[in-house]
Formats: C-alpha cells, structure tokens, sequence
C-alpha cells in the first residue's frame, strides 16, 4: 500500500513571541552592539526571538504612581484559538543586578570571585544560587502531566515537560517558569494576573503566594552545597512533610545527624492578592497592537515596599484546545512508559520510551486502539490518516502535523532590566496621584529594531487631573547598531520634549474635539512652538521646558542639535500640572516624518480623575471617598471605568 504524506503545519516552530517594551525588555540583553542578543541563556529562559530586546538602561518608580506595562505577544489572547494567560511578577534582592558580561552566570562557585557567585558583579543575577541550587536539587511534581516527553530518571525540579533536558538558564528554575501558580517558596511577587476565562480569577487570586503560605523542606545551605557535586541527581530534597522530617544528613557542627525541617513560608503582609482580568485582545502571528491601535497595557501602581533593585517579569501561558489543562485528570498517570511503539501503518518499532494516553480522539468517535492505527494520539509529528482504510493497492492519505507536545502549553517570557522602587518624599504629598511618562524603543527602522519597537513615548496619549504630577523620566542605549537608522550620533538613542506648534491650517469642525482655546499644538504639525510662546505647557515654568527641550541641567553645553553630546538618562522628577488644556508634544530629533513619528498627547482636566479595568471578577473604582463597585459576574467582559 503506498502511502502519500502531506506536512499540515497547526503549530509554528518557531520562537518569537513574547516582549516586555515598557519597562524596557532585556530579553536577556545587556549592551550587544548588534541586533542579535549575545546569550539566550544569561539570566532566563525567554523562548524568544534573538532579535528582541532592548539594551541595559535603568529607572526608578516612586511608590503609589502608576507604571502602564506595554507589550507584544505573537499567538494571540482574548481569543478562542488558545488559552491563554499572561502574568506579571516582579522581585527585588540587595545582589539583584545586570550584570557587566552577556556570559551566563556560573553553576560552581569555584569559577566565580571569592568562590560566591551571588555577589560576583560580572554576571548578571536575578534569582540567586542557592535557589536555583535548591531548585536542582528538589523533587519536581511527579503529578504534572508530561505527554510524551521523556523525563525517565529525570526526577528533580530543572525537567518538566517543556524542559525535557533540564537546560539551565541563569538561576532560573524551570519548573516554577513553566507553571502558575507555583507550590513552592519563590521570590517573585505577583502584580496581576490576565486570563482568556475570568472564572479562574478567584482561584489565582485565593493561591496566590501573595496572600498564602507555601512550605518547603529545609536544610542548611552547607549540606545543599556539599552534596550538589558529590550526589548530583541521586540526592533529592523531598516535596512532603512526610519525607522531608524522614531525611537526615551529618550535621557537622554538632557531629550528629539532624533531620530536614518543614518550615512554613508566610506571605508578606504588605502585598495583597493580585489583581485579576480579562486578557486584551490580539491576533495570532501578530507582535503588533491591540484594539484602537494602541499597545496591549497594564496599568501598575507601584507598591509601597521600597528597593533599589528590582526586576519586572512578564510570562506568557499557551495551551491548546485539544485538550483541558485545567482538568485535574490531565496528569502524570495519563502518560506512561513502553517497550514497543507502533507508528501509523501499525508497523511495529523496537524502542523504549514514554507515550501518552491523553484522549483527544473520542470527540471524533474513535477508541483508542483505532486511534493509534490512525495517528489521532498525542504525539510528536503524528501522521493522520483522515480516510477509512482503504481498499488494497490503493493510495492511503496522511496529513503529518507539526505537533511539538512541549509546546501544545508553552511559557514565553521577557524581564526588565534592573529598576528602583522609592518611597515618596515629602514635597509629593500635594500631588493628586503621579503618573510617569517614559520613552520606549530603540534607534533603527520598523525592519531593524524589529520585535522590538520605534520610539515613541509612554503612555503615548495620557490624562490627568489638574493637580496630579507627572514624573517624566527615560533611559537608552549608546550601543545600538551603527548602521541602523536614525538622526544624530550612530548607535544613540536620545529624547527630549518640546511642545508642537499650535494649528496653522483648519482641519474639521474647531471646537469639536477640543474646546476652542485649550488646545495647545496640533498632531499635523512636525515643527515645535517657539519657548517664548508656550507658557501653557502642563503650567511648568520656562526653565522647565527648557529643560525638557535641551536636557539641562544634567547636560550642559556641547553639541546639541540633535542632542548627541547628552547622556542616555533624563529625569525631570515629578512635576505638579496647574494648567488645564489638551498638550501636542513631540521629541525634536527622532520625529522624521514618513519615517518614525515620536509625538504624544497630555489632556489635563480640572476634576479629580479616577481609572479602573473591571471585568467579570469585579472590583472598584475609587476617587475622593466615592466608589463605584461591580461584584463577580455583573459585567460580561472587562471595560474602562473612568470616574471624574
């Protein structure tokens, strides 16, 4: 019987998908002078594009202002072609750093300074050592469903079904990267979560570490130490109270054996449940915007715990509709392992390994025995047979699949680099809330920058009430591409902002959008209005704006018609809003029009102003002791509430 074969491809293999652009991406990024990043495996596991990512620059955020996360991801959310789920986290440690090297922080303290590679400042570190070391050393969850991948012996936390080699990326764990939310003490603390199903709300937010303990088996750093080399993967710190008070080891400052305790992790009274919410919408094989054409966001308020270093993480979660993950049957036991494979022409292959039982062929009427001859089982690259058994001598139909099974419920993942968290001091305490606004992307064209972004501010339209102050701050890089495009010194990125010129030709009806005489520049414009002129913009002072339009007083003289003789950080500090009006704005040197454009919009009103994404889950937006508040399943879906 002669057999064509056709490759139907419902899965693409390929990595690209997943990219944090405010705060500014890493990717795991340090300062590589070309579009390629140096090493994929420097801090974590991104199942990334090698293109993506943004060079090292840092912030700080004061405690209480609002921080809108922008991203873009590649295979859809808020749609029915996969679940989906994406979760921000973010963590702060005193040895938490970039790094100076793009090298991969080493695994034996031996190849690192004073033999302790938590505070060795050539390599960038986000988790430490002795979690990761915890992490190689712990039992993983032998409950979790693993399809057809081969964890045989493979029996610590670094394997899962997605990491089947248990590659080590930084100090990265890989069972807790894969899986939400996780069972074991992490230092991540979780922001919010968006889902395609807003049911699950309740759930995320009740498991959350935020809100509730996780307990771990404890034994002191030195045994851990000692025996990662000497045992390697035979010594396995147990996952049970049961097991772990059974485990002794040789205490060597008492000279007697002790045993492993059970401790109890609380979680951090100052952190509350995160926020949970329908995902936005975007389409599959897209790293573009959402609706309105504005960047998928995240509103963030910086919480009250003050660090100087910290990092934002943002998974992406991906699962197929053949199956339900969700669905506590969807476990270990459905896998298993066996001597002897048959491939669709039920020809028998001589080789060991494991296979899974998942049903995903009853819904088309098939047993499994049926199914097997036929392809329909969960399985790499299965060839399908779509016709009854022919009749002999004839063609026999088959479809092969590009079904990767580590992937049908994959985590992508970006991370900022290195950022600051401040308490407010005490001359913010008249400001009707702060919002910053940043710059993201880099210097090149939309083809070279690519995932990345081109410039343009954060948020790019922003508004707020009189009062309120706007801490306008951004950061860049000196080492981009030479030959990528742009104006000014090769290889800089550089902003500044200076107000458009006000309307110099009619364009709809006057007054209609804007009231007559609050409007202040005009979008259509790519000049800016003379200083001398502006004495409107956000009712900041003259220097002010000067300052703003040059980069004083941190820059002061040099060549700087396009701003090259300044540095990659500006800060203007928050700054108090006293004047109402609807502002244009653009930066002078990277707005080149049929290029890249980098204008912005600020609409100051006079009431106070509340914002608040709700949806099914409920919750309350909230201003000057007035809430309005929508309990579980009142709203379908989740819409803006804007309250002045």
């Amino acid at each position: 019987m002669k057999i064509f074969v056709l490759v139907l491809a419902l899965v693409a293999l390929v990595q690209a998908d997943m990219y944090l652009h405010n705060l500014r991406g890493s990717n795991n990024r340090l300062d590589e002078a070309r579009r390629d990043r140096n090493n994929a495996n420097r801090l974590f596991d991104s199942q990334n594009n090698n293109r993506g990512g943004y060079n090292v620059g840092s912030l700080y955020y004061y405690a209480g202002s609002i921080l809108p996360i922008e991203w873009t991801n590649q295979h859809s959310c808020g749609d029915p072609n996969n679940n989906c789920e994406i979760v921000f986290q973010y963590m702060c440690d005193d040895n938490l750093r970039d790094g100076a090297s793009t090298n991969t922080i080493p695994e034996n303290p031996v190849l690192c300074e004073n033999y302790d590679c938590n505070t060795d400042l050539e390599f960038g570190m986000h988790e430490s050592f002795d979690y990761y070391l915890d992490c190689r050393l712990r039992q993983r969850n032998m409950g979790l469903f693993t399809a057809d991948q081969n964890l045989i012996n493979r029996n610590n936390a670094r394997f899962t079904r997605q990491n089947p080699n248990g590659n080590r990326r930084g100090y990265e764990c890989p069972e807790e990267r894969d899986y939400y939310p996780y069972w074991h003490p992490t230092p991540w603390r979780d922001i919010a979560v968006l889902t395609n199903d807003a049911t699950r709300c309740p759930y995320y937010q009740r498991e959350s570490a935020n809100v509730k303990s996780r307990f771990a088996c404890v034994i002191p750093n030195f045994e851990l130490r000692n025996n990662v080399f000497n045992i390697g993967n035979d010594y396995e710190i147990p996952n049970t109270q049961t097991e772990c008070e059974q485990l002794s080891y040789f205490n060597e400052a008492t000279g007697n054996n002790s045993h492993a305790e059970w401790v109890e992790f609380e979680p951090d009274p100052r952190l509350s449940a995160p926020e949970c919410v329908e995902t936005l919408w975007s389409r599959d094989n897209h790293l573009g915007n959402s609706f309105g054409g504005f960047p998928n966001y995240f509103n963030w308020t910086i919480p009250d715990i003050p660090h100087e270093k910290c990092v934002l993480r943002a998974r992406y979660n991906i699962s197929t509709g053949e199956y339900d993950g969700f669905d506590s049957s969807v476990n270990s036991t459905i896998s298993r392992i066996v001597e002897d494979i048959y491939n669709s022409d039920n020809n028998q292959v001589d080789l060991r390994r494991p296979i899974s039982e998942l049903d995903i062929y009853s819904q088309f009427g098939f047993d499994y025995e049926t199914a097997k001859s036929r392809g329909y089982v969960f399985r790499q690259n299965p060839i399908v047979k779509i016709f009854d058994d022919p009749s002999p001598n004839s063609v026999n139909f088959g479809l092969q699949l590009a079904i990767n099974t580590n992937q049908f419920g994959r985590t992508f993942q970006d991370r900022s680099h290195s950022f600051a968290i401040r308490s407010q001091t005490s001359d913010l305490g008249d400001c009707d809330g702060i919002y910053n606004l940043n710059v993201r992307g880099k210097r090149g064209n939309i083809v070279q920058v690519y995932p990345g972004v081109e410039y343009d501010f954060v948020p790019n339209r922003l508004t707020v009430s009189d009062g309120a102050c706007i801490h306008i701050q951004w950061t860049g890089s000196n080492t981009n591409p030479h030959n990528n495009d742009g104006q000014g010194l090769a290889g800089t990125d550089r902003s500044n902002i200076v107000l458009l010129r006000t309307v110099n030709y009619p364009e709809g009806t006057p007054g209609r959008a804007v009231p007559l005489g609050m409007k202040n520049g005009h979008w259509g414009n790519s000049y800016p209005a003379h200083l001398d002129d502006d004495e409107t913009f956000l009712g900041l002072s003259r220097q002010l704006r000067e300052d703003l339009a040059l980069l004083t007083p941190t820059q002061f003289g040099g060549e700087m018609s396009e701003l090259d003789d300044a540095g990659t950080y500006y800060d203007l500090g928050p700054r108090r809003v006293t004047q109402r009006g609807t502002y244009y704005y653009m930066c002078s040197r990277n707005n080149n029009f049929t290029n890249r454009s980098q204008k912005g919009k600020i609409v100051v009103v006079s009431n106070g102003l509340a914002f608040k994404r709700i949806g099914w889950n409920g919750g309350s937006v909230e201003m000057d002791g007035t809430s309005v508040t929508f309990e579980q399943g009142d709203l379908p879906d989740a819409v803006v509430l804007r309250m002045e």
